[in-house]
């Protein structure tokens, strides 16, 4: 049975699923064509060259970012959900992000998570520099939690490790602490739990927040220190 006819769709998807597997360096157009089942005189037609599929490559991965949506029935759990897309995102295409930080599209890759943080922020009563460092704030949460979650991930293994480590401790006589530390790491459920309390100081301060300056300074008034 002949393939259906190629798309340039197909040919960017199958490039991603290989860059995400194995890495650019993995990606070259005869094995891309194999992947397909199409010659590569077919993959130059729609896509041109290989660096114009990396750079194609880059703008789709920029576009999916586009997509995260807020969830929830409060700015607060809203906050929450677009830092768990964001962590997710991330963490499906190491490779792809790796790629648009190269090619020095970073902060426009990040900037529609930055606009759905900056409307939850505002539906929480921020503005102005107290509304901007809520943004920044979250974003570099997500951004600095997959990096250590990567690199935890890569590390050769620990010996000894952290169970081992702590299976002997008393933590300053809490058990249940020691018990916990020795514990293997649930990494959503600690993501979770330190983007709410981040989130959580971060609107506490929406009521002081209209004493600021544009820099972002609090006013002094006549009892300031």
């Amino acid at each position: 049975m002949a393939r259906a006819a190629l798309t340039r769709e197909e040919v960017l998807e199958t490039a991603a699923a290989l860059v995400r597997q194995h890495g650019p360096d993995a990606l070259t157009m005869r094995r891309l064509a194999a992947e397909l089942g199409t010659a590569v005189t077919s993959i130059y037609w729609h896509v041109g060259n290989r660096e114009s599929l990396l750079d194609a490559l880059v703008e789709r991965t920029v576009a999916d970012l586009d997509t995260i949506r807020p969830r929830g029935a409060t700015p607060a759990e809203r906050l929450v959900s677009v830092a768990r897309a964001l962590r997710r995102a991330l963490r499906e295409r190491p490779h792809l992000v790796a790629m648009v930080h190269e090619r020095g599209l970073t902060e426009r890759m990040f900037l529609p998570a930055q606009r759905a943080l900056v409307h939850e922020a505002h539906a929480a009563g921020l503005r102005g520099a107290h509304a901007a460092r809520a943004v920044r704030a979250v974003q570099f949460q997500v951004v600095g939690y997959v990096l250590v979650e990567r690199n935890r991930e890569r590390a050769p293994a620990q010996s000894p490790g952290e169970e081992e480590l702590w299976s002997g401790e008393d933590a300053e006589s809490d058990g249940l602490l020691a018990r916990a530390l020795a514990a293997p790491i649930d990494t959503e459920r600690l993501f979770v739990d330190s983007v709410r309390a981040l989130v959580d100081g971060l609107l506490a301060g929406a009521a002081g927040a209209a004493g600021e300056t544009e820099d972002g300074v609090v006013g002094r008034g006549p009892y300031s220190l």
